[in-house]
């Protein structure tokens, strides 16, 4: 069952493929500590990796070539975390050139899975655009690595840093990195503050002494990094270092803090926990007249950061995680598309990594990292993907895609509480432009009852119904002309979920559902309006037979102008324990018919 993984950098290959595919129970074992064990999503899947980007970003006739040379190798699934940097121009995104080559892989029978973006949390962040792909969000999970460092005074403050603890419960010595440096050291252009280097420290004073370095410009213009500080720590013989915060770039949070340790060590992520670590550490330092440091009474300890927690806190939608709704093109005009799709786990994962990799300067050297963003979320959904595909091996791409989005979950397994999504500053509901039809639930996904099906010709159709596109756009595009001249609106395409950009008086939608079951089964159909939107629908009882289809109409009628979108949902539950899910995002902008 190949399986095709094709990244944006070289450094990325590695990690999506072993979260797609990895081998069962693998040890994740950096810097010779063990943080458990890891397996992909569909083990026993066969991989194909196409290099199309380099360190520096790439060429999109690269990448279609990659996907181009993947579909003619006969690849099922295409784990795609790359697409462009903002909205294509031209009359549509989903005319892109890079979209179309998606489409051709989609008619070739290969599912497409692409990673929605890391620019959330700000709406229409979207950078996954088609119907015929499957655009994956990320949510946190509740395995947590916090660090602490423990003051001589007893003050203890929370950090990150993946490393060892220092040396049994003694307390060492702190010392900023300013004191125990050459007064007279001018380096280059780095400040002694940021310890990159060796050569300003004092060995006979800093030696057994845990180090106070500061997170300075250096670091934001990339001229220093914490793998850099870990490595000068060790090589100086230092205890270990604590990385605080600079006041002078107080709003930037620290990068690479999730990164693992050498040597002990601790990241502050914050500025009250910086600030107040600096005063126990001055007022506990004697100076002489011209302000050197002579006594180093300050005292500290770094506890283990390697031990994971697990505190069965629910996911939530990442705060990175790109929303909709979705674009047609760059003016921002929204679309009668949902996105993201779906949503799977993404921040902190394990994942293999090469250590020859140049990509990343935090983690050079490691076989494994731990990584967030929805590139980590994409390759568990192909994974989940190649599953279905091994338990349904006749199942078109929007097969398994609706099987995924129709069997998501929109309430947390711990609390049954619904599904919470990461703002500025605070937690609201999650709704379909947080995470798409919901969280991926596998072993439902395997068996979904219904499904919404899609071919190529489907997609045509709806190109040729997107406002702004003309016929001759289309056959320029795909190479075949409109279907027919007869008025379609894009929410006609057969997709499971319901998005409606402009909602004017009313609208027939029209959803044609397959029993992929194989019993016979009777569904009752249940319906969450949206605000502002009646909906009804017809039959609202159904019985149908194993492998048949049947058409399925909803009715919206707009009630009450909202001029921005609302949401609901419609569930079709079934007498053999199916529920099949499709959300409904619906923008109200007149109660009067045109």
């Amino acid at each position: 069952m190949p399986l095709v993984t094709m990244l944006p950098l070289l450094m990325l290959m590695d990690m999506e493929a072993s979260t797609a595919a990895g081998n069962h129970q693998v040890p994740v074992i950096v810097n010779h500590f063990n943080y458990g064990y890891a397996s992909g999503m569909a083990p026993g899947a066969g991989i194909a990796v196409y290099k199309a980007m380099y360190s520096f970003g790439g060429f999109m006739s690269d990448v279609v070539a990659a996907v181009d040379q993947a579909v003619e190798d006969g690849v099922d699934i295409l784990s795609l975390s790359v697409g462009p940097a903002s909205v294509p121009t031209g009359p549509s995104a989903f005319l892109n050139v890079l979209e179309m080559q998606l489409l051709f892989a989609t008619r070739a029978g290969v599912l497409v899975v692409q990673a929605a973006g890391n620019g959330g949390p700000s709406s229409t962040s979207i950078l996954s655009f088609s119907p015929w792909i499957t655009s994956v969000a990320a949510s946190t999970t509740d395995r947590r690595y916090n660090n602490s460092i423990v003051l001589g005074n007893g003050q203890s403050f929370s950090g990150s840093g993946l490393s060892p603890p220092t040396l049994s419960e003694v307390r060492f010595p702190l010392a900023a990195a300013s004191d125990v440096c050459k007064g007279n050291t001018s380096s280059a252009l780095l400040t002694v503050e940021s310890c990159q280097e060796t050569e300003p420290f004092i060995r006979t004073l800093v030696q057994g002494k845990i180090v106070i370095c500061t997170y300075t410009f250096d670091f934001e213009s990339e001229a220093a990094s914490i793998a850099t500080v870990a490595d000068t720590i060790q090589k100086v013989g230092a205890a270990g270092f604590v990385l605080t915060m600079d006041p002078d770039i107080s709003s930037e949070k620290i990068k690479g803090a999730t990164m693992t340790l050498s040597v002990p060590g601790l990241i502050l992520n914050s500025m009250e926990a910086s600030t107040a670590l600096r005063e126990y550490y001055n007022s506990n330092t004697l100076r002489s007249r011209s302000g050197r440091a002579i006594s180093f009474r300050a005292t500290a300890k770094i506890l283990d950061g390697r031990q994971a927690s697990y505190n069965s806190q629910d996911p939530v939608v990442a705060s990175y995680s790109s929303r909709g709704p979705d674009v047609n093109n760059a003016l921002l005009d929204t679309a009668d598309v949902l996105k993201p799709n779906i949503m799977a786990p993404g921040s902190s994962i394990w994942a293999s990594w090469s250590p020859n990799s140049e990509g990343d300067q935090y983690i050079k050297g490691q076989n494994f990292a731990l990584l967030s963003g929805t590139s980590m979320a994409t390759p568990h959904i192909a994974g989940i993907a190649a599953l279905i595909k091994q338990k349904h091996p006749g199942w078109s791409p929007a097969a398994i895609t609706s099987a995924m989005m129709t069997t998501a979950d929109v309430t947390n397994g711990y609390s049954s509480t619904p599904i919470l999504a990461q703002q500025t500053n605070q937690l609201t509901p999650a709704t379909p432009f947080d995470f798409g039809a919901g969280l991926v639930n596998p072993s439902r996904a395997i068996d979904p009852g219904l499904i919404f099906k899609a071919t190529f010709k489907h997609y045509v159709l709806f190109l040729c119904s997107v406002p702004g596109v003309d016929e001759m756009s289309v056959r320029r595009a795909v190479g075949v002309g409109c279907p027919s001249k007869k008025k379609a609106w894009c929410s006609d395409l057969n997709t499971p979920s319901v998005t409606i950009s402009n909602l004017v008086g009313s609208r027939n939608v029209i959803r044609r559902v397959t029993n992929v079951a194989g019993v016979d089964e009777t569904y009752q159909v249940i319906v969450q309006e949206p605000l502002g939107v009646s909906v009804s629908v017809r039959p609202q009882v159904f019985n149908i037979i194993a492998k048949a289809s049947k058409h399925i109409t909803f009715v919206l009628n707009a009630t009450q102008t909202t001029n921005t979108y609302s949401f609901g949902e419609i569930v079709f539950q079934g007498n053999q324990n199916h529920t099949v899910r499709v959300p409904l995002a619906v923008f109200v902008s007149s109660t009067l018919h045109s």
